[in-house]
């Protein structure tokens, strides 16, 4: 199964997206419907979501579209970085099973909507890795996160990843670092100004004020089932990262920068579940999941045991969907 996703064919992208609208037809069958948050930091979710909330359907259409845009775009970005193969949809399939295997996930919420923006970031941010001149990257990647926040606003803290981050690229220089946060401070200028002149700026600045006063960090959120997931999930993933050969493209300093870059993302990404809210409902880890587990079964020398592994995991994520629905 492995081997077959390294391979780029038009069977491939139909055995995806069989896998995805699998995945999803239980939320279309249930038509359960999502109710938007309102939460006044963040307007942009909360615009596109009063557009949908005329109709659950409408709210899983657009999810799924979603899901389908975002595997695309997670795709290109790791084959562009050399992060899977050159010919390869092991990224788009890594993608479609993390992000879409409990009920949980199979819905419109911020984080599905803000994940758009993230993987546009981390896109910019591997990209400007070899140029000369990253300005306008650096400084696209700061939009992309203000974007991301205004959707899902712990991705806020997206902001400090760049920083540490860049020093890991060889970009760390305080003029350098200083340039995302200014795009990501130009976003909000023309929000708030936006705000000031035609809405409610007061209210929406005691929204801020209240979100950072009553930021606190919980296991409340968690239960053995979750911990579980998450255990196996990254332990698995650790043991893939060192498990994989040592093919030519694992000594190129250009792969393993975007690799301990990815490492980075996952620690925060950790670090952001215990913010609050529903645990599954922050999917930033499983976007870092995506890319090392990605890059891990795409050079793999012994795919056997990995195989029966993704079989196993593949079982019973379809078991939660359709029977045990225990996340």
């Amino acid at each position: 199964m492995i081997k077959f996703f390294r391979q780029s064919y038009a069977v491939q992208y139909v055995v995806i997206a069989l896998l995805a609208i699998a995945l999803w037809l239980p939320a279309f069958v249930s038509g359960k419907i999502t109710m938007g948050l309102g939460c006044p930091v963040t307007p942009f979710f909360n615009l596109v979501d009063d557009l949908l909330d005329f109709s659950p359907i409408a709210q899983h259409a657009f999810a799924f579209l979603l899901l389908v845009l975002e595997t695309l775009i997670f795709n290109v970005m790791l084959v562009k970085n050399q992060i899977v193969g050159k010919v390869s949809t092991m990224g788009a399939f890594v993608f479609v099973l993390l992000m879409s295997m409990t009920r949980t996930q199979t819905n419109f919420y911020p984080f599905a909507l803000s994940a758009i923006f993230i993987i546009l970031a981390i896109s910019t941010l591997y990209e400007m890795y070899q140029m000369p001149n990253p300005e306008m990257s650096l400084l696209k990647t700061g939009v992309y996160i203000a974007l991301a926040s205004m959707c899902y606003f712990p991705s806020i803290l997206l902001v400090l990843w760049v920083m540490i981050v860049l020093p890991i690229a060889k970009k760390g220089t305080l003029r350098l670092q200083l340039i995302p946060l200014f795009g990501f401070l130009f976003v909000y200028f023309v929000y708030f100004v936006a705000v000031y002149l035609f809405g409610d700026f007061l209210p929406l600045m005691h929204a801020y004020r209240d979100y950072f006063t009553s930021i606190k960090f919980s296991v409340a959120m968690f239960n053995l089932k979750i911990i579980l997931l998450l255990v196996i999930l990254i332990l698995s993933t650790v043991f893939l990262l060192f498990g994989s050969s040592n093919a030519n493209f694992e000594k190129t300093v250009a792969v393993r920068t975007k690799i301990s870059m990815a490492v980075v993302l996952l620690v925060f990404s950790i670090v952001l579940l215990f913010m609050g809210g529903n645990v599954l409902m922050n999917g930033l880890i499983f976007i870092a999941l995506a890319i090392l587990v990605s890059y891990a079964f795409s050079y793999l020398g012994n795919t056997g045991w990995a195989n029966m592994f993704l079989v196993l995991f593949m079982i019973l994520v379809f078991a939660n969907q359709y029977y045990f629905k225990f996340l």
